[in-house]
């Protein structure tokens, strides 16, 4: 873990989550924007967090997030579809290095994309953004997948 104090925060996010969005949320989008909100101001280095909607096999829409503007497009390539095309987590410690990147934001360094699966599809993709290199480790993958786990009832 990057930061000995995550862990606990990766538990009080889930527990606060839970509260808001479990028989709170109207849909899908609203729980995805709580989600959003919440781990963009609880979790200090995060400097982009938000989810991106699958429209096909190459292309991304911007769904709800925080942060500054984003791409509204993603296609061909990038961090968020290789997670999406892979079903799997995907921790990139510079984006510079990651073959591809697409920059939405140039003040982003580092990124952590997890997909949002309903059923074997994926639906979405779970994506955050750091302006520091190295932000994210294989010990945000659980707590991040225990957090999306609160979207499935709306998937």
């Amino acid at each position: 873990m990057i930061d000995p104090k995550r862990p606990g925060r990766y538990s009080r996010i889930y527990d606060q989550l839970k509260d808001l969005i479990q028989g709170e949320s109207p849909h899908l989008t609203a729980a995805m924007a709580t989600t959003c909100a919440v781990l963009h101001h609880k979790m200090p280095h995060h400097f982009w967090t938000g989810f991106y909607l699958v429209a096909d096999e190459n292309e991304l829409h911007v769904g709800p997030y925080q942060g500054p503007v984003a791409c509204q497009i993603l296609e061909g390539g990038g961090v968020c579809l290789h997670a999406a095309r892979t079903k799997e987590p995907v921790i990139v410690p510079d984006v510079e290095q990651f073959a591809g990147h697409i920059a939405c934001d140039p003040r982003s360094r580092s990124e952590i994309a997890i997909p949002v699966l309903r059923g074997s599809a994926v639906v979405a993709v779970l994506d955050v953004d750091s302006g520091q290199l190295d932000q994210f480790d294989e010990d945000d993958v659980a707590p991040l997948q225990r957090i999306l786990g609160l979207l499935q009832p709306y998937l």
